[in-house]
């Protein structure tokens, strides 16, 4: 268990390297003077060399990449220049507002998926199986933007059930919390809702033809006692991989379901640093979400040891 653990530690703090190498570059790839794209064209030489002197772009590169590492190694991100605040601080701030969306979003995914391919296993090649792999299939189908415009037209144009936008903390008052962040978990969750229920379908597959389960039959037990005590416990791990790169995705579609729904969350701070060229806000943005992406990857490496014992001995 714990070298398993180890190698998985190394190989995030690999990809984090990558990534924080690849979001240092992103300000050199953009075409043109950086410091002159933050300001308008009426701006004098002098300006645009004061703002590359504070942003540190007049040092030579190697100098600029051990200043960015070192920062980040502290927790500095930087300061964003439209915002004048720290990086670290926007996105600290934002947080709660987009994991409370993709938590939201992911239960749901998982609540209606995982069920949703179990039955489908169970009731191979009949019309439930039909049914629900066809339901899947639409909803791989639909872009989350388009849903979630259907959406508002239908909940909160038409009816006027839900807001059609905003974000209440769930502190402040939790009904409206949740009011705020139905429409859109929805929108983002029952997109990713097909993906689990084709991976649990084809993993429960695999699991009810295997011997113990023909055993377990022979046995007399009920199929919803195999099939819940036998079967899901051993198809476990497909679905739970397929929930992290799941997780994965809801983290990267909140950045336009908050333009959508107008959500100040992280991707609505992203969006905005792309439009304004807030270069540091984007560089923090991206290796923020990338560290809780690769958190997200270490909690299902745990939760595959907890699920297979032969993980831990590996």
């Amino acid at each position: 268990m714990a070298s398993f653990m180890i190698r998985r530690i190394a190989s995030a703090i690999l990809v984090l390297a990558l990534v924080s190498l690849m979001s240092f570059a992103l300000i050199w790839l953009v075409p043109g003077d950086t410091a002159a794209a933050f300001l308008d064209a009426s701006a004098t030489p002098e300006q645009v060399a004061a703002l590359r002197t504070a942003l540190g772009l007049d040092k030579a590169l190697p100098l600029q990449m051990a200043e960015w590492y070192g920062r980040v190694l502290s927790g500095d991100l930087g300061q964003s220049v439209l915002l004048n605040r720290s990086v670290a601080g926007a996105l600290l701030e934002r947080l709660p507002v987009t994991l409370s969306l993709a938590s939201f979003a992911l239960a749901i995914a998982i609540a209606l998926g995982v069920p949703a391919g179990v039955a489908a296993a169970v009731f191979h090649n009949r019309w439930p199986d039909q049914l629900f792999m066809t339901t899947a299939l639409l909803g791989l189908s639909v872009p989350d933007f388009w849903l979630g415009l259907v959406m508002v037209l239908v909940f909160a144009v038409s009816l006027g059930w839900l807001p059609s936008g905003g974000f209440t903390a769930f502190g402040t008052d939790p009904l409206g919390w949740l009011k705020t962040v139905i429409l859109p978990a929805f929108t983002l969750g029952l997109v990713q809702v097909g993906f689990i229920a084709r991976m649990a379908r084809a993993s429960m597959l695999e699991t009810l033809n295997q011997d113990f389960v023909r055993t377990a039959n022979a046995k007399g037990l009920s199929r919803f006692y195999i099939v819940l005590r036998h079967g899901l416990p051993n198809a476990m791990i497909p679905i739970l991989t397929v929930i992290g790169i799941v997780a994965g995705a809801l983290l990267g579609g909140t950045v336009i379901i908050e333009q959508v729904f107008s959500i100040p969350g992280i991707g609505r701070l992203i969006v905005g640093a792309i439009a304004s060229r807030d270069f540091p806000v984007l560089q923090g943005g991206l290796l923020f979400l990338a560290v809780v992406y690769l958190l997200i990857n270490l909690i299902v490496d745990l939760l595959y040891a907890v699920v297979d014992p032969r993980v831990r001995l590996s």
